[in-house]
């Protein structure tokens, strides 16, 4: 987890590409649209609102946000998956600080390791507006909002509330990766 364009996203493809450490993908799920060379199943399960209803009348959410954008209301959920409630394998997931304390809850602290990933705030918008200029419709104010709303949701306050004491610093793409892959190794 970490704030928008702290290279979470980077670094989440290199880890599940290292086949020594035999991570399998848990995607979440969200009703926000699909972005540029985004593809439904890898990023997210990108599903409508009468989805998630369906999912959450039927027992089925593990843990769900809503965030009110200027688009209007965006959601992400975690579903329930059988297959991972009854196995010792070990899952990736991208998701909020909101979405590990509530994973932490429901599956228990035991099973759930935090990574935060963070870097400096300029590189940060730097990355965000470079990104959003390649989308076909840029949407900047949405970008802006989720800058800011960053800084309120990963703050240090919550993060200590969380738990979350150990933090990987992505100023070097390869050191932050070796930082991160002995952590899990070192947890496994």
């Amino acid at each position: 987890m970490g704030k928008s364009c702290s290279g979470k996203d980077t670094i989440y493809k290199r880890l599940l590409a290292d086949n020594a450490l035999g991570l399998k993908v848990l995607v979440p799920y969200t009703t926000r649209p699909i972005r540029q060379n985004e593809h439904s199943g890898i990023e997210y399960n990108f599903v409508s609102e009468e989805d998630y209803v369906r999912f959450r009348d039927a027992g089925q959410i593990l843990e769900d946000r809503a965030y009110e954008t200027v688009h209007g209301l965006w959601r992400y959920f975690t579903i329930k998956d059988d297959e991972m409630m009854q196995s010792d394998q070990n899952y990736i997931y991208i998701g909020t600080l909101e979405a590990y304390i509530k994973l932490k809850e429901t599956l228990g602290s035991d099973k759930v390791l935090p990574i935060y990933i963070e870097v400096d705030d300029s590189i940060r918008i730097d990355r965000a507006v470079r990104r959003e200029h390649k989308q076909s419709v840029p949407k900047y104010a949405e970008m802006c909002r989720r800058f800011l709303s960053d800084t309120e949701d990963f703050s240090d306050d919550k993060l200590a509330g969380a738990g979350i004491t150990d933090r990987f610093q992505n100023e070097d793409l390869d050191e932050c990766l070796r930082n991160v892959r002995r952590y899990i190794e070192d947890h496994a």
